[in-house]
């Protein structure tokens, strides 16, 4: 008897989560009132710091005398937000393995197909067509408004959180205190992400220790750094927030993001070809007016657009290499990471996604 009563209160609880609408995202959860004029909302254990907090470092100093002159910050608040930062040398060895590794230019070994196994799975199509499901309207929307269709958008979240389920575990101002305070390399960067996120925390009235994310401080669904935030960011779902932790503002903000780097709509983003041309330099960054692949012995296997000029990028299949006419909108995809892998892994997994649906 017992268990059948405690099976009827799981139902029961099952249906209340499934008709009360989606869980609160983090800054619906630590949005508040500032105490503080020109200041943060800070929950109460935030407020101030440990007695055994050390004194701020010089460049910590500047940046406060930055932050108060150009935003108008709370001097004695943000020194006590400072104070409670913590250095994450867990950080700053992740940093130092994002170096790149070189790699053998002329022996293909598969290294596409291993990239791309990583994100066009079973598990992954399953749960981007729910994804693309529960927000078909939204993408729509998007696709409406900023011309961006939704296989773009579930690609970029697929492969960026797996549609919300990988967003991070670092507290963001952490990562990016430690990365402006104590990683010289990237610093000047780092500092403006750092002013960026902290605006963003004031202007939004979220605690900005109750944000987590990525080891370098991205954010959200589509994980955004704080600069991106700050210039591409919309409230898509019209409640008075932009919140990159809100799946609906997240597909507006992608879009936007893309609308704002020259994505041109209903445009071919990559045309595979036929034929080889080891002996010539490739990557998003390449450009070859399209005669000049003619004589090189490549042609597009399908229409191009009239595009006279693209770049030639090369995926390595194991076996060979495979060679592809680079268009305006596959830049654009490199503009959310600098990398050919990265944009075809987005376009192709957003691919196999409608496919699936």
């Amino acid at each position: 008897m017992q268990n059948i009563v405690i099976c009827i209160i799981m139902i029961f609880g099952l249906i209340g989560c499934s008709s009360g609408g989606a869980m609160k995202s983090p800054m619906q959860q630590h949005r508040g009132q500032s105490n503080v004029k020109d200041g943060f909302f800070l929950e109460k254990q935030h407020e101030k710091p440990k007695a055994n907090n050390s004194n701020l470092t010089v460049d910590k100093e500047k940046f406060i005398n930055m932050m108060v002159k150009k935003h108008g910050f709370n001097r004695q608040q943000l020194k006590n937000v400072l104070k409670q930062t913590n250095k994450l040398d867990s950080v700053i060895k992740l940093m130092d393995q994002q170096a790149p590794k070189s790699t053998s230019l002329n022996v293909p070994n598969g290294a596409w197909i291993r990239y791309k196994n990583k994100f066009i799975t079973q598990g992954n199509l399953n749960a981007g067509v729910d994804f693309w499901k529960k927000y078909e309207k939204e993408l729509n929307r998007a696709y409406k408004e900023y011309g961006v269709p939704p296989e773009i958008i579930v690609g970029i979240i697929g492969v960026e959180t797996r549609w919300g389920k990988v967003m991070g575990k670092t507290r963001i101002i952490d990562a990016l205190s430690t990365l402006a305070f104590y990683y010289p390399r990237r610093s000047q960067y780092f500092t403006q992400e750092l002013e960026d996120f902290l605006v963003m925390c004031r202007d939004e009235g979220v605690d900005p220790f109750d944000l987590n994310g990525s080891f370098a401080g991205a954010m959200g669904y589509g994980q955004f750094m704080p600069s991106a935030f700050r210039n591409h960011a919309v409230d898509f779902n019209h409640d008075g927030h932009k919140d990159l932790w809100d799946p609906v503002d997240a597909i507006g903000s992608i879009a936007n993001y893309f609308k704002a780097h020259g994505w041109q709509p209903d445009t071919k983003i990559a045309v595979v070809a036929d034929g080889q041309a080891l002996e010539l330099d490739t990557g998003f960054h390449t450009k070859y007016p399209v005669e000049h692949l003619a004589k090189a012995g490549l042609k597009p296997k399908s229409a191009i657009g009239g595009h006279k000029v693209v770049s030639l990028l090369r995926l390595d299949i194991g076996d060979s290499y495979q060679f592809w006419y680079g268009l305006p909108n596959f830049y654009v995809i490199t503009r959310y990471n600098h990398s050919t892998h990265y944009a075809m892994a987005v376009w192709q997994l957003g691919l196999a996604v409608k496919q699936a649906k």
